[in-house]
């Protein structure tokens, strides 16, 4: 118990220094003193407790005013680096590690055929450096590759954890869950300022404040001189598409989804025990823990938002729901999983729902001003399937350009970090969110057609292992696998429009994911 509300409280203090720094209350350098506390904290306590916690921090986490003209430095890169640290020191962990490195070496054919997650990684991070050989900008790229390593330190102490049981699926799931609810509540009040002031005001208050203590100077220049996607344009008419504490509109709705079903893991309880008794049409009736309102609010905060390659992809979520039942009625799936799957699809009704309550918050005054359509949302839903709109015709024009550049070097592509070489930008504009706006053809036109095949193995042995976890989970894992079995693919069809996984935040959660059920789909898979 000392140890929980040692975590609460650490957390606590934290999330009120980052809201004074984003509020002007406190000084920005007030970040510096904060990461220091934090990463002394993580040496002196339990290695589980603070990975736990940096769970918690990933949306949370601030750029570090090092000096006047460096100040993007996100505070998650240096406690990464004490994590691991603290890693080192582990009694356990280095056990394992020589362990395996024996294992290893002894015989490295049967130990890479025994771990394939590993071997694929690996391919992944050898390619990565070979397409370097020939890159432009190979500086640009080995910044990108250390830059991926210290984003994965976490997730695999996670996996590591979860391997040896120090930390279970369900301590992960709440530390996911927190999160989640912060920035569905950010996105709320995020909503509520356009009402309150007008757009000037907006940008100034989001874009040269709030986000410039966020991320520093570099982000706020770009988000308020270059651009940003935080309004859809409708000739003079605007409307707010919500980004909360992300840098843009399609990180933040994807973060939401992938954090939805550590919020049904919490929220429906009741019902999972309801559901071994009761018919799925009865379940309805049971109701579920306070908490489930969570749902259909994240489901409408990520509908303002405005991301069409989110509201394209969950029509495709929809059909995969026969599909999982008809699999596991093929499979003799117990029926008391077959019902926890289909009550949690049921939610997505909410889904499609809430389009008519997104419909009169479009088309409300925001910024202080009226609209005088009220088609707003009806023309951005159209605009998915108009080839000629700007976006998509820039969209299409980048795709060509990829595949171009994927046909001239289908083994390496232009490395790693340079995708702007593609385009014939400046190399600056890398870090400014130039890509390929399709997941795969950016790993192929960067690293490689093998590099983009080894990905999406990867991803799909992510989807399997979570048919595994789900196929002998229990209790709250049980709704979570069953939850992800839905929600992972319709993160991995979003990205096909757009690699926002690339996203630091993202990134960190979704491997975050990755690592929970890989190892937790290997487990249940060894005891069965």
């Amino acid at each position: 118990m000392k140890r929980i509300l040692s975590l609460n409280r650490i957390f606590i203090a934290y999330a009120l220094v980052f809201t004074g720094i984003l509020t002007g209350v406190l000084p920005r350098e007030a970040a510096l003193a904060a990461g220091i506390l934090l990463g002394a904290w993580m040496l002196w306590r339990p290695l589980e407790e603070g990975t736990l916690l940096f769970v918690r921090c990933i949306p949370l986490f601030i750029a570090l005013p090092l000096t006047a003209t460096y100040d993007n430095l996100t505070l998650w890169r240096p406690l990464a680096l004490v994590l691991l640290l603290r890693a080192m020191l582990d009694h356990d962990l280095r056990t394992e590690l020589r362990t395996t490195y024996r294992e290893a070496t002894r015989n490295p054919n049967a130990w890479l055929k025994s771990h394939p997650v590993a071997r694929r990684l690996g391919i992944l991070l050898v390619l990565a450096g070979l397409s370097l050989i020939g890159a432009r900008y190979p500086l640009t790229g080995a910044i990108r590759i250390i830059y991926f390593v210290n984003l994965s330190i976490v997730p695999v102490l996670i996996a590591a954890l979860v391997r040896q049981r120090r930390i279970s699926a369900e301590q992960v799931l709440r530390a996911m869950a927190i999160p989640t609810m912060i920035v569905i509540a950010v996105g709320y009040l995020q909503l509520a300022t356009t009402y309150l002031m007008d757009v000037y005001q907006f940008m100034r208050l989001w874009g040269e404040e709030i986000q410039l203590r966020q991320f520093g100077l570099q982000w706020s220049r770009t988000a308020v001189e270059v651009g940003n996607t935080w309004l859809a344009y409708y000739g003079d008419q605007l409307s707010l598409r919500v980004f909360s504490l992300f840098p843009d509109s399609h990180s933040f709705p994807t973060f939401i989804l992938l954090g939805i079903p550590a919020l049904l893991a919490g929220a429906l309880g009741p019902i999972v025990r309801a559901a071994e008794t009761l018919p799925v049409r009865r379940l309805f009736r049971t109701v579920a823990t306070l908490s489930v309102l969570w749902i259909p609010a994240a489901y409408l905060i990520a509908i303002l938002s405005g991301t069409r390659g989110i509201w394209v992809a969950s029509v495709g979520v929809v059909g995969l729901v026969p599909i999982g039942l008809f699999l596991m009625r093929r499979t003799s799936v117990p029926v008391l999983k077959r019902r926890v799957f289909a009550y949690g699809a049921s939610f997505l009704i909410a889904w499609f729902l809430l389009f008519a309550v997104a419909w009169p918050i479009f088309i409300s005054p925001q910024f202080l001003v009226g609209k005088a359509d009220i088609a707003l949302l009806g023309h951005r839903l159209r605009s998915v399937i108009d080839l000629g709109e700007t976006s998509n015709a820039l969209r299409l024009a980048i795709w060509r350009s990829s595949i171009t550049s994927i046909a001239r070097h289908p083994l390496l592509g232009v490395g790693i970090g340079n995708f702007p070489v593609v385009l014939d930008q400046d190399i600056r504009l890398a870090r400014a969110g130039s890509t390929a706006h399709n997941l795969y053809l950016h790993i192929a036109a960067e690293m490689g057609v093998l590099a983009a095949l080894e990905s999406i193995l990867l991803l799909a042995s992510a989807w399997y292992a979570t048919w595994r976890w789900f196929i002998r989970a229990e209790g709250a894992a049980l709704v979570y696998a069953s939850s992800l079995l839905l929600y992972l693919p319709w993160v991995l069809a979003y990205v096909l429009t757009d690699p926002i996984i690339f996203d630091e935040r993202v990134f960190l959660f979704f491997a975050t994911i990755l690592a929970l059920v890989w190892e937790e789909g290997k487990i249940v898979a060894g005891n069965t």
